[in-house]
This record gives C-alpha cells, sequence and structure tokens, in this order.
C-alpha cells in the first residue's frame, strides 16, 4: 500500500518527538511493505517566523493532497508573553482545522501496567480501562450565534446550536469505530434539559437501528462524568457534542498516570490530523528530554484510522507496551531508574519492530 503523509513538526518539542514517530513509521512500512511518501512543512511558530502565517498557503495544500496528516505541537514563550502580538502559532491550529474540515476529535485513554501507580484513581479501577473519547469539533456552544454581552455589560449570552447533518455524522464515526472495537457505543447528552441534547438522542436512536450488531447505551453528561471515575472499564466508545466533549477528554486524560502517553486524532472531511495531547513544552526543547510515545501512538492511531491498517497500529501500541515494560522510558515517568534520551526511546521502539 502506499502512503502519502504529511509532516508538520510545529514548535518546542514538536521536531523531536515527530522525528521518533517517523522512525516507528518508516519501520512499519519497511517490515509491511508499504510505500512510504511524505512531506514536512511549517506550521505555528516557526512558520510566523519564516513566512508570517501560522498556516501558510503551502502547508495547507500539502495536507489537502496528503491521505494523513502527523502533527506535533505548536506554541512558543515568544508569543504566549506578548500580548500585542497580531498574529500567534494558536490560529495556525484553528486554520488547519477550519480548512481541513475536522469535525471529530479522537481520544484513545489507555492505561499501562507500569504506570498504574501514577493514576489518581485506584489501579483496580483503571487496570484495563482502555476506552475511546469521541468530540463533536464544530458545532455546539463554541460556535453558536448570537453570542456575546449586552450592552450595559451585565448580562452575557452564549448560544447552542447543532444540526442533524453534524450530529448524524458524529454519531455514525463513532459506530464505525466501536465496530472495530469492543462493539459498545455511549452516547452521552442533557437530553433531560437540553433542546440540542434531544435532538442528539433523537438523531441518535434512528441512526442506532442500523447497527444491531453494536451496544448502546444513552447517559447523561453528569452520570458520565461520574462513571469515568467509579468505572472506566465500562466504556467503549463514548460520543458526545463540543462543549461536554471538551470536559469530559481532559477528565479521562488524567486517569492514565500521564499526559505524555496519550495520542489523539481529529477526523476531517478532507484528510485527518494525528497528534499527541500534550503541549509544545518549550522548555524541554532541544534538550532530547522530551516523551516521545503519545506521538508514537499517533502514528498508530493514523495506521488504523486513515489507512485501516490494523496489524501495524497494533504491533506499533506492543512496541510502546514494550518499552514501558523494560523501563526504557524519559524522565517525565522514569522514576528512580534510568531516564533515557527521547531519540534512544524512539531508536528502541523502531529495533523493536524491525526485529519482531
Amino acid at each position: 500500500m502506499k502512503l502519502n503523509i504529511a509532516v508538520l513538526p510545529g514548535d518546542g518539542i514538536g521536531p523531536e518527538i515527530v522525528e521518533q514517530a517517523m522512525k516507528a513509521v518508516k519501520a512499519i512500512c519497511d517490515k509491511f511493505g508499504h510505500e512510504l511518501s511524505y512531506e514536512q512543512a511549517l506550521v505555528g511558530a516557526c512558520a510566523i517566523d519564516e513566512v508570517g502565517n501560522p498556516y501558510p498557503d503551502n502547508t495547507h495544500e500539502l495536507c489537502m493532497k496528503s491521505d494523513a496528516v502527523l502533527f506535533g505541537a505548536i506554541g512558543s514563550p515568544k508569543y504566549d508573553n506578548n500580548p500585542s502580538a497580531k498574529v500567534r502559532p494558536e490560529q495556525g491550529l484553528l486554520a488547519m482545522r477550519k480548512k481541513l474540515g475536522l469535525y471529530a476529535n479522537i481520544r484513545p485513554v489507555t492505561t499501562f501496567p507500569s504506570l498504574l501507580h501514577k493514576s489518581p484513581l485506584r489501579s483496580d479501577l483503571v487496570d484495563g480501562a482502555d476506552f475511546m473519547c469521541i468530540r463533536e469539533l464544530t458545532g455546539g456552544m463554541y460556535f453558536g450565534r448570537p453570542q456575546g454581552r449586552s450592552e450595559d455589560g451585565d448580562t452575557a449570552y452564549d448560544t447552542c446550536v447543532y444540526t442533524r447533518e453534524e450530529i448524524e455524522r458524529i454519531v455514525r464515526l463513532a459506530y464505525e469505530y466501536a465496530g472495530k472495537r469492543k462493539k459498545k457505543v455511549t452516547i452521552v447528552d442533557k437530553a433531560n434539559v437540553l433542546a440540542t441534547s434531544r435532538l442528539w438522542r433523537q438523531v441518535s436512536q434512528e441512526i442506532e437501528k442500523d447497527y444491531p450488531e453494536i451496544e448502546t447505551e444513552y447517559m447523561f453528561v453528569d452520570n458520565a462524568a461520574m462513571r469515568i471515575i467509579q468505572w472506566p472499564k465500562s466504556f467503549d466508545v463514548m460520543v458526545t457534542e463540543n462543549m461536554f466533549g471538551d470536559i469530559l477528554t481532559d477528565e479521562a486524560s488524567v486517569i492514565t498516570g500521564s499526559l505524555g502517553m496519550l495520542p489523539s486524532a481529529s477526523v476531517g472531511i478532507h484528510t485527518s490530523v494525528f497528534e499527541p495531547i500534550h503541549g509544545s513544552y518549550p522548555q524541554a526543547a532541544g534538550k532530547n528530554i522530551a516523551n516521545p510515545l503519545a506521538t508514537i501512538l499517533s502514528a498508530a492511531l493514523m495506521f488504523e484510522y486513515a489507512f485501516n491498517l490494523m496489524e501495524e497500529g497494533t504491533l506499533i501500541r506492543e512496541a510502546v507496551a514494550a518499552s514501558m515494560d523494560e523501563k526504557i522510558v524519559t524522565e517525565d515517568i522514569s522514576g528512580e531508574g534510568k531516564a533515557y534520551k527521547t531519540s534512544e526511546v524512539g531508536d528502541w521502539v523502531a529495533s523493536y519492530i524491525t526485529k519482531k
């Protein structure tokens, strides 16, 4: 199979962690006989410094003609600490989401035995937890209009708007993903209070009939927030609207014990973007100490959900789990053990894939 990838390292630790992920990608392609074609482009602060635009036109053109985008991170203190800056790196991320039509954020939540002691929850609650949060990205209160404040400034208002089309495409996506996993979908809403949630539930109940082989449950968002803490192993694929998803994915991310281990994907109309959920960590840039495993796991997601190459994604996950078991990890999770360099972890994972 020919894999055509756009590689956007970005800022801070982005270039270092993406380099390690590409080592795993190349090892997988060599092992399984895939033809790999990739090209790098600028995004974020480095793009502003180079061309004055955080998401240049040539970067967008590359993304549009690629089958998938592997993305690092954006952000720089140079712009964070300058309140008068007219152009900011984060504007590049927003532009990319809008232009690529990225409508769904996918965050797998997976625990590793060697990190259970770092979770804020008891080990018996999180051991074996493995579920996926799917958040709608383009609708809801964040984008609804009208939005603003009254002339006297004493009243503020936001409008939550959803269309049938927006709900249907992301709920169907959730069922497609569940079909490749444990065949269970949890639809999270607040249908007892909100009109938009009642539309979500109505449309979801119609779609449910098209997937009889998949178990469906409906859950109010407050109950879902409790269930993530009380019984995280009860979930497989959770799908919800924009604001609820923003909150629930952050809650879910902390139960694993390390943000440096969590990948994500943003599924788009034109192409999809695969990236770690952590930021650019500028304090570590260039020091070869950043944890590359979330980015490597993002590459696993890319193989699985951009190319439907499940065996390849599974082998990358196996390699990452093996590196954890062998304690080939960076300083953020090494504890009292030896801390390996970013590049050493990337080399070890790639070598494991090659030898397997």
